[in-house]
């Protein structure tokens, strides 16, 4: 019989670990976690100094029963859940459930499921850490509260069962800032000159950028502008006033956090966020490989730590240099100083062996778990590397009072690039070396490519910049970013179009309301503050319960204040000048989970129901019919004629009844401007001027 347990938390991790322990030990999942707050009720006992009060979560009885049958065979029970704030508070939950205080009960954790570090972690078991717990308790405290008192005041609001989240609402924010910045955002018209220059003894000419004149940089604004500086430059000598040869030095990247996974594997995989997390929680709790078994082939996915052991530190530098040569050998490695956000406690993401290639457990993964793999193992092998050298050679030329640059590069040693190359260098461009040229090289002016441009808005997030923005904030931590990202998709307040992420008209009355009623939920500096909070939770600095004590009130303050305005609004049906066709009435104006639509007020009598296109009094720029603001199948917001699909007329920009006084083509909102809708005519003027007129 066997006389020790290990309870692990995925079932996926029981074979792995039965097999490095041998017939002494019996390995049984929970399942992740066992007890939750109700989801009928709040769930914290407010008049008792905020205690929560715990169920067994649905479905998992039968789980607890076979769990306890284990726990009275057993000798001696080892919590081993996953080595995170989460996995603290399930092993906390487990001995609670279980009752296993008094008992020969230890806990222990390891970064990566191979045999060297289970066997590690029995030989150091512990106590469970109720530092961590309590931060864990504290996170799921304040998002319950959140939770549970705002959204029955956007459900008033609204009209329709809608949720608010603590780190959620932020992030939505974020997006729709960002929304409203490209909407407002007025393009504004630039150029850029390049000269094809002939070289003494060269075929190919020498391409030079406009740099500006004597005094430094020039921006050329107009059509007009770049016709003077060509006619001057034509009657001007071009010659070379400096040539500088030099050494540009690119550091090896370091290995990857949570964050930076996800970031790269959406640029370099085209995988979601969510996607990423569930094929690397594979990776960890372990994959069949031919010949091995079942082999854990990543360590712990949730960290922001760019921390490396050191023993898998001289593994790795020695497969280096026997693979790659000594010189390939990093002398140093950078990293990231330990910030303020920074929780140091695991590793960062890397193969659990280096020596097990991509090649070599190909065969044993699908293309999606072979395609994450060899990302990991590539950034940290290539961590390990010594840096990419390139040569470089600046140009500076002269031609009377302006100035053109030419700058060039060449790769003289690779380095880390043998290995790996990341989604943003492969756009980085390798030039061909300018080995003939010195000052006293003859130029000839061949010709002038001078070519219009507009500045662009700020980009659409996509899942990965808005991890990155997270991040960069202090919002969320490593294991929240996949499920705020999931969670706001799902309720429909953004939706994804070709990796870009949109507001819904639903999300923006949502973030409306957040903003006007409860601003520090949506305050980012107030979010990141509460981040800090928890970590001194988890480091034993503050208390659980001052913290609750303190974000409470506050909170339930802002709710009565929002209730009682609330009440005096009376929201009722906006009747429309639609007829249903059924019955005869009126149709009235709705809201559903997807934003308005019509529905006839006869319900349930008369179930009648339509799209809602509201019109906007702007007359169609092509047919004269109405414009209406309309929505694409995902929820996103434009403006489109109202004889669809007779007239294709569409605008994401919302279209006004004033014509160009430029051009004469119709005229869009961008914030407080008026703008031409042809870029190239570049026509705006004041809003409120115009109205006025």
């Amino acid at each position: 019989m066997a006389k020790y347990l290990v309870i692990v938390e995925s079932p996926a991790k029981v074979k792995t670990i039965k097999k490095f322990l041998g017939k002494n030990y019996e390995v049984v999942a929970s399942n992740g976690h066992v007890r939750d707050l109700p989801k009928s009720q709040m769930g914290i006992d407010i008049a008792n100094d905020y205690e929560p009060k715990y169920i067994t979560i649905r479905g998992k009885g039968d789980i607890l029963a076979k769990l306890r049958k284990e726990v009275k065979k057993a000798d001696k029970v080892y919590l081993a859940t996953d080595p995170d704030r989460e996995g603290e508070a399930i092993s906390w939950h487990l001995s609670q459930a279980l009752k296993l205080d008094g008992k020969n009960v230890r806990r222990i954790s390891f970064n990566e499921i191979t045999q060297n570090a289970v066997k590690a972690s029995l030989k150091e078991p512990r106590d469970i850490d109720m530092n961590l717990v309590d931060a864990q308790q504290t996170r799921r405290i304040l998002d319950r509260m959140v939770g549970y008192e705002i959204s029955p005041v956007l459900w008033a609001k609204v009209k329709r069962g809608l949720s608010a989240g603590r780190v959620q609402s932020v992030a939505l924010r974020i997006i729709c800032d960002r929304e409203e910045e490209i909407n407002a955002f007025i393009p504004e018209e630039y150029w850029s000159l390049d000269v094809a220059l002939a070289m003494e003894g060269e075929k190919k000419p020498l391409i030079a950028k406009f740099h500006g004149d004597e005094n430094g940089k020039l921006v050329i604004h107009s059509a007009e502008e770049m016709e003077r500086i060509i006619t001057e430059l034509k009657k001007e000598k071009f010659q070379v006033l400096e040539v500088k040869k030099g050494e540009r030095v690119k550091k090896a990247p370091l290995p990857f956090t949570t964050s930076t996974l996800q970031q790269e594997a959406s640029k370099a995989l085209n995988f979601p966020i969510s996607k990423t997390m569930r094929i690397a929680q594979q990776l960890y709790e372990g994959v069949e490989v031919k010949g091995q078994g079942t082999v854990g082939l990543i360590t712990y996915l949730r960290t922001d730590s760019v921390r490396i052991s050191e023993e898998a530190d001289a593994q790795a530098r020695a497969y280096i240099g026997e693979s790659y040569g000594e010189q390939f050998v990093a002398t140093q490695t950078g990293g990231k100083k330990s910030g303020a956000k920074i929780q140091d406690a695991h590793e960062a993401i890397r193969p659990s062996d280096i020596r097990r290639t991509p090649a070599m457990v190909k065969e044993s993964l699908s293309r999606d778990q072979f395609r994450l793999y060899q990302l990991i193992w590539k950034r940290f092998a290539a961590s390990r590397m010594a840096p990419a050298v390139y040569e470089t050679t600046n140009v500076r030329i002269g031609a009377g009072k302006y100035r053109f640059h030419v700058a060039a590069s060449k790769l003289a040693f690779e380095g880390f690039l043998t290995v790996y190359t990341s989604a943003d260098d492969e756009k980085e461009e390798n030039n061909v070396l300018l080995k003939s040229i010195d000052e006293g090289t003859k130029l000839t002016l061949d010709q002038f490519d001078e070519k219009q441009h507009f500045t662009q808005p700020p980009a659409h997030y996509t899942e990965a910049s808005l991890v990155k923005t997270l991040e960069e904030l202090g919002i969320g931590r490593p294991s929240t970013y996949s499920p705020t990202i999931t969670t706001l998709l799902g309720r429909r307040y953004i939706v994804k179009e070709a990796k870009n992420l949109y507001v819904t008209e639903l999300g923006e009355v949502v973030n409306q309301i957040m903003k006007e009623s409860f601003p520090s939920i949506v305050d980012e500096n107030f979010t990141a503050n509460m981040e800090t909070l928890l970590d001194s939770v988890g480091e034993g600095k503050v208390s659980w319960k001052t913290v609750v004590r303190n974000f409470y009130p506050d909170l339930d303050a802002a709710v009565q204040v929002a209730q009682k305005e609330l009440e005096k609004v009376k929201i009722e049906d906006e009747v429309s000048d639609v007829i249903c066709e059924q019955c005869g009435r009126n149709m009235v104006i709705k809201y559903g989970p997807h934003g308005k639509f019509l529905a006839c007020p006869g319900f349930p009598d008369c179930r009648n129901t339509k799209p809602y296109l509201e019109k906007i009094g702007v007359a169609c720029p092509k047919c004269g019919r109405e414009v209406v603001l309309k929505k694409t199948k995902k929820g996103r917001k434009y403006f489109g004629c109202e004889a669809n699909p007779e007239c294709d007329f569409m605008s994401w920009a919302r279209p006004v009844a004033d014509k160009c006084p430029k051009c004469g083509g119709y005229m869009v909102v961008k914030g407080n401007k008026l703008v031409c809708a042809d870029a190239q005519c570049g026509y705006f003027t004041d809003r409120k001027e115009s109205e006025e007129k």
